[in-house]
């Protein structure tokens, strides 16, 4: 079985102001002195009021819940010894009046010479899953095969309607602000492994890009490991949920090799269409219509239901079909995590919103 692996980022926030509080540093010290957390697992991001976690490779959705909720667990103690807690958004609700300090690495401080509007607001968090390819040439034809469903992933996904106290009207605010970095989006369709390859370089060489890092496509070849890295989703507020997300990761993989194994063709997605389908996604979750991969607007559920269809002989073959699609009939009962923020603001307020998010994260 194809092995997974994922990270997910969380935000450091004031339990009592809700603000971001600029603590990774202590937090990642403190994280090395526990016993749920081994050395490397987790680590500081780009502003100082993030801390990112990285499961072990994994075989198995059981094992990715195991790790999740461990490291959850680990990185929760670890604030709350240092009098903030972890939130599992990808925005928060409340920024406060002051810019949250760059991590010091030298590519961090360079980010923030080239975008310093853009990196102030970079509170921002993900879930990245890794899904093991063959080889890069195989993983090539993998990103074509399945971006056509990351605005679908994006819409399932959305847990980041809130930005300073307010809702913004987007489900997926992340996917908003990530959009305006240089490389972003859906990733282009590649002839090949060696098309893939002079294009990222082309950008790099030019300078627009400082390093292979800043492909901010929502799907790319990890450079570190022999994976396909998905990277559309907003970091989910239980570990359930992104659970499901890895298993739906590694079946759109597994389906599309085995489409080209089989030699079909990729799908032929105009990018103009590719690109107002995630704006849409972003825009609305699953409480309005999608895009499907034929580039037809059609009803959420509808989709949803063509997703799981898709990728079911690779769900069965994995043995999560019965996990994966009960986590998706919840997902439509019960909505999206921005769906939830969402009534808790309206309830009361953004401190609800915050209570809601900070008791979710370390739930299994």
């Amino acid at each position: 079985m194809t092995t997974i692996g994922v990270e997910e980022e969380y935000l450091l926030v004031d339990p009592v102001m809700g603000f971001p509080v600029p603590l990774a540093d202590k937090v990642r010290m403190a994280a090395g002195l526990e016993p749920l957390v081994a050395d490397q697992e987790l680590q500081g991001e780009l502003l100082q009021a993030q801390v990112e976690v990285a499961t072990p490779v994994c075989d198995c959705l059981e094992e990715v819940a195991g790790h999740l909720l461990r490291l959850r667990h680990g990185a929760g103690t670890a604030a709350e010894a240092h009098g903030c807690r972890i939130a599992a958004c990808g925005t928060p609700p409340l920024r406060g009046d002051h810019p949250v300090a760059v991590t010091d690495e030298a590519r961090y401080r360079a980010m923030l010479a080239q975008a310093p509007q853009l990196v102030a607001e970079q509170l921002i968090n993900g879930m990245h899953v890794h899904v093991a390819v063959p080889s890069r040439a195989v993983g090539v034809q993998v990103l074509n095969r399945i971006r056509p469903w990351l605005p679908t992933l994006t819409a399932m996904s959305a847990n980041s309607p809130l930005w300073d106290g307010h809702d913004t009207g987007f489900a997926s605010w992340r996917t908003v602000i990530f959009s305006r970095w240089p490389v972003s989006g859906v990733p282009p369709y590649f002839q090949d492994e060696a098309d893939y390859d002079r294009r990222v370089h082309q950008l790099v060489e030019s300078g627009l890009i400082s390093d292979t890092g800043q492909l901010y496509w929502q799907a790319r070849l990890s450079e570190r490991y022999p994976t396909v890295e998905v990277r559309c989703l907003d970091v989910q507020l239980r570990v359930d949920d992104a659970v499901m997300f890895a298993g739906l990761a590694r079946a759109l993989v597994e389906t599309a090799l085995a489409e080209a194994t089989a030699g079909s063709p990729a799908p032929d997605c105009a990018p103009e269409l590719l690109q107002a389908g995630m704006w849409h996604a972003a825009r609305h979750g699953l409480s309005d219509t999608l895009i499907d991969p034929s580039g037809s607007r059609r009803r959420a559920g509808d989709v949803l239901c063509q997703l799981l269809l898709h990728v079911a002989p690779a769900l069965d073959a994995a043995g999560d079909a019965r996990e994966v699609t009960g986590l998706i009939h919840r997902l439509l009962q019960h909505g999206t995590g921005a769906d939830r923020q969402r009534a808790a603001l309206a309830a009361g307020g953004p401190e609800a919103a915050l209570d809601l998010i900070t008791s979710e994260s370390t739930t299994p």
